[in-house]
């Protein structure tokens, strides 16, 4: 629901030549014109959307400092110095650091691994971590999904006379005049900066990561069946970190979903099944909203140490309990949520709904959960958003964006407020001194240039499509779009004047509408909407007649098959 009431349907009018595209790929037109709504252009780029595989990716040689790196790192590991991996305490560090840890131990390295808890040291590389490695002997760090922003951090690790090797994908720091700072590491591998050839930018942390074993593997001579095997771990990173599922990012999480099906990650198998699913038949919706949050959920409220040693797990008994201990934290996470979400909606609403960037400041709330609160938000009011908790001797926040704003580089406008920061174009985390919280609202609001029209909330239509073209064959070949996700959305259908035949609410929490419906032919489709049943039996009223948004689905119930659509959105007229 968007608070600001401004919802507008929208239909994808790109154009091609659908049934050209549908004969020489063996595709229907329809799946032709979703293909094109998803920026899909030209026969190469067709057949890697329909069909790529690992092959298909690109050359990780083209990564700037990437030759230079493994050379140093064969060197290091051949002399047996110490190699300490610095990691992040989310989904993408917990991947980027298991792969890299994996890929050097196989190496023969001496290597082991940190990475930093939320509250004690905040984001990424800090002055502690890199003095307790000085003092334990340590000889090389390699930072993944973080490092790119801790110029200060790193410069002291140089000071002490340690190498620093950089793994990242966050956007690299400018200075006023939009020139990179760049930390002072021996090697920076981060696809984002400018000096970078790799063609394909937006990839996650452990997809560097599993670039960067890569190439290693290929040198010290690794049979790259091996690497291969450390797949599934860019692909959960991948979505649990929400990149686009375009380009290669869509070939990872597709190839990594296949691969998990025979996973011989026990952790990963023991996290399935804590979560009541079927480890053959894992989605990126799984991973994204299951998976996911109870990886993410033991850096929220205590180490992500605890998901990193589920993976890393041989035993059995203990990874079961490991995987459920996950699981009950990710519950009380959720709980959390919900109360900072109900907080922070009541903030706006009594002093907030006219700013165009909403900075909530939930003093109480704790800091892990801010982000996702922040997106709660967002998702209501279609605004930037960003949350601020009340951390040790400093304010903590996560933001996150909408299209209009960039989120990072409106942040670098007013970065002298920061004691750090760092993020993407729709999200970004920093810390501050608390008197600094009105005027970061003040100045973020003066200087958003956002107009009217980027407060609206677009339900972007593929395809008007009447109900009486949905078969089973169509609906069974829409499975090849998959994997879906950002960037790669579940397609969307519409139809208008659907005269409401019947409507009934079920299940125990009231939370579905049974409806059937008939076009202005008399043709009747079962359909299903997720919502308060009672809501929308009182709206519904009197009125007979409502136009959907929907996705065509199988019904299957007692070995019979009945298609059916899912309602996304509704407008309902007299």
């Amino acid at each position: 629901m968007n608070k600001n009431n401004q919802t507008v349907w929208m239909l994808q009018t790109k154009k091609a030549d659908f049934s050209d595209i549908g004969q020489r790929f063996h595709i229907n037109p329809v799946i032709a014109r979703i293909i094109r709504n998803r920026n899909v252009i030209g026969d190469e780029n067709i057949q890697r959307y329909l069909h790529g595989s690992l092959e298909d990716l690109f050359d990780p040689h083209l990564m700037k400092d990437m030759d230079r790196t493994v050379l140093l790192l064969k060197e290091k590991i051949k002399q047996g110095k110490p190699i300490r991996i610095v990691g992040d305490y989310d989904i993408d560090g917990v991947c980027s650091t298991y792969i890299l840890y994996q890929g050097l131990t196989r190496c023969g390295a001496t290597v082991d691994y940190q990475i930093p808890e939320r509250i004690r040291d905040g984001y990424g590389i800090n002055e502690s971590i890199i003095r307790k490695a000085y003092d334990e002997g340590i000889d090389t760090i390699i930072t993944c999904d973080n490092g790119i922003a801790a110029g200060e951090q790193i410069r002291m690790a140089k000071d002490l006379g340690l190498t620093v090797f950089v793994t990242d994908h966050h956007e690299v720091p400018v200075d006023e005049h939009g020139e990179e700072l760049p930390p002072p590491a021996d090697t920076i591998i981060n696809p984002k900066q400018k000096a970078c050839a790799y063609p394909f930018p937006e990839i996650c942390g452990a997809v560097v990561a599993f670039k960067l074993i890569q190439v290693l593997y290929e040198i010290m001579g690794i049979p790259l069946e091996e690497w291969r095997s450390l797949l599934e771990f860019a692909s959960i990173a991948t979505v649990g970190d929400v990149m686009r599922l375009q380009g290669e990012n869509r070939i990872i999480v597709r190839s990594g979903l296949q691969q998990m099906q025979n996973t011989r990650s026990l952790g990963l198998r023991k996290l399935t099944e804590a979560c009541g699913l079927d480890i053959s038949a894992l989605s990126a919706y799984h991973i994204g909203f299951v998976i996911g949050p109870c990886l993410n959920a033991s850096g929220r409220l205590q180490t992500a140490k605890l998901a990193l040693e589920l993976l890393l797990c041989q035993d059995e008994t203990a990874a079961s309990s490991m995987a459920e201990n996950l699981r009950v934290l990710n519950e009380e996470r959720k709980n959390m949520t919900q109360k900072g979400v109900e907080e922070a909606l009541k903030q706006v609403e009594e002093q907030y709904k006219d700013d165009s960037v909403l900075v909530i400041f939930l003093p109480d709330c704790h800091e892990s959960v801010a982000g996702i609160i922040a997106g709660r938000v967002r998702e209501t009011w279609n605004k930037p958003v960003f949350v601020l908790t009340r951390g040790e001797g400093c304010v903590k926040g996560s933001g996150r964006s909408i299209e209009a704003y960039h989120m990072f580089r409106k942040m670098c406008e007013v970065q002298e407020l920061f004691l750090k920061f760092g993020g993407h174009p729709m999200a970004a985390g920093f810390s501050m001194e608390e008197r600094h919280v009105d005027e970061f609202r003040r100045r973020l609001n003066q200087q958003a240039n956002l107009k009217p029209e980027d407060f609206i909330s677009k339900v972007w239509i593929d395809v008007a499509m009447p109900l009486e073209y949905i078969t089973e064959n169509l609906v069974q070949e829409l499975k090849i779009l998959e994997p879906f996700g950002q960037g790669n959305e579940k397609p969307q259908f519409a139809q208008k004047n659907l005269r409401i035949c019947s409507a009934r609410v079920l299940g125990k929490n009231r939370n579905a509408v049974k409806l059937i419906l008939s076009t202005e032919k008399g043709f009747l489709m079962d359909s299903l909407l997720f919502t308060d049943g009672d809501h929308f039996l009182e709206e519904l009223g009197n009125q007979k007649i409502m136009d959907v948004v929907y996705y065509p689905d199988i019904n299957e119930y007692n070995g019979r098959r009945t298609l059916q659509i899912i309602i996304r959105e509704y407008k309902l007229h007299p």
